[in-house]
C-alpha cells in the first residue's frame, strides 16, 4: 500500500491526493499536523533524498535558514519535527521505500 505524508491544506498534497483518488490507487494519508515523523523516518528520507527532506524555497525554511545551517544532525531533526511545514511534500512511500518528494508526475504515473 502507498503511504503519503503531508499537510492536508497544501496545494501540492491536494493535487497528489486527487491524482491517486482519480486513478483508484489506494493509499494511507499521514497528516503532519496530527502525526510527527520519527527520527528514523526523517533519517530515512534524508538517505533517500540525498539531503534533508526540506523545501528550501518555502517560507518556513527561509525563516529558519540560519538555524538549519548552524545545526548539527540532531538539531536539524528537532527543527524539522518542530516545523513540519518545512518538509518537502508530499512524501510518497511504498513498502517502506521512499518513492518521491513532491508531486513527481513520472513517479505518480508509474503507479497507475
Amino acid at each position: 500500500m502507498i503511504k503519503m505524508y503531508g499537510i492536508p491544506n497544501c496545494d501540492t498534497v491536494k493535487k497528489a491526493k486527487k491524482f491517486l483518488q482519480e486513478n483508484n490507487i489506494e493509499f494511507e494519508f499521514v497528516d503532519f499536523k496530527k502525526v510527527t515523523p520519527t527520527e528514523k523516518e526523517i533519517l530515512s528520507w534524508k538517505k533517500s533524498f540525498g539531503d534533508w527532506p526540506v523545501n528550501k524555497r518555502g517560507t518556513t525554511f527561509r525563516k529558519l535558514k540560519d538555524d538549519f545551517e548552524a545545526a548539527n544532525d540532531k538539531e536539524v531533526i528537532s527543527l524539522i519535527s518542530e516545523n513540519l511545514s518545512v518538509v518537502k511534500r508530499p512524501i510518497l512511500e511504498k513498502g517502506g521505500k521512499t518513492l518521491c518528494f513532491g508531486f513527481d508526475k513520472e513517479v505518480f504515473g508509474s503507479l497507475v
